[in-house]
């Protein structure tokens, strides 16, 4: 089976590379020639365009920022479907709009191949070290046939229902963290002027009926350490509460 790989981002870079090391026949292609470059030199192939990608691949993978860009590589003139061939399958991994992935996977059916919504929830670190959590929205056989492949990016895939329930899952995750990342900001902010220690905060809080992952995975993590290196951009997340 050949495996094309559509976004090497921050997040798209390093699941392709996990299927990659896991000895996959993998085709890729990005905007980054630096970023297809590391992927070249894991024994990847490279292509110029989404067409390209997936006239030579069973099942194509993508990571993209936002919906306009996923629309365009699947829909495109030189886009996903105007060369996957019949019985193929496109595993998206995007965060999108709900409403975008059930209108595409509508038109691949047209064309008798398949699509699947599959969102990831934890970030660089997770998709480096193939942990994250994958939530899948798919028919039943689109999703028995693309979990072996997720399960190289993933430790938790999650079937949600039919297309579309996996972005719906990931908004409501992100909208929830969001919240609770704004939250730890401003209490340890009001804690700080109030003139409590920081470290006295999150060790007592940790321990009491505040905790949470936000205040465990930033405030311990990051924000004691001194360690302000973004993780993910203001407007990704501006663009999951649109």
């Amino acid at each position: 089976m050949k495996v094309g790989f559509i976004g090497l981002g921050a997040m798209g870079g390093n699941m392709a590379k996990n299927l990659r090391k896991a000895g996959l026949d993998l085709v890729v292609t990005d905007i980054s020639a630096v970023a297809v470059k590391e992927l070249t030199d894991l024994g990847a192939e490279a292509k110029t365009v989404a067409a390209e990608v997936a006239a030579v691949s069973d099942v194509v993978c993508s990571s993209l920022p936002n919906s306009a860009i996923l629309k365009n590589v699947a829909l495109g003139d030189e886009g996903v479907l105007s060369a996957l061939r019949p019985g193929s399958l496109h595993i998206d991994f995007s965060s999108v709009e709900p409403a975008l992935v059930r209108e595409l996977a509508d038109k691949y059916k047209e064309k008798g191949c398949g699509f699947v919504d599959a969102p990831v929830s934890g970030g660089m670190s997770g998709a480096e070290a193939g942990t994250l959590t994958v939530m899948v929205g798919a028919e039943a056989g689109d999703f028995a046939k693309a979990k072996p492949i997720m399960e190289h990016i993933g430790t938790k895939i999650i079937h949600m229902g039919g297309v579309g329930n996996g972005q719906s899952m990931k908004l409501v995750n992100n909208l929830l963290l969001g919240a609770n990342m704004v939250a730890v900001a401003e209490a340890l902010t009001l804690g700080a002027r109030l003139g409590l220690s920081p470290r006295v905060m999150y060790d007592t809080i940790r321990q009491s009926s505040g905790a949470s992952y936000a205040l465990e995975a930033k405030a311990g993590n990051f924000i004691l350490k001194g360690n302000f290196t973004p993780g993910f951009a203001v407007d990704l997340q501006y663009k999951d509460l649109e």
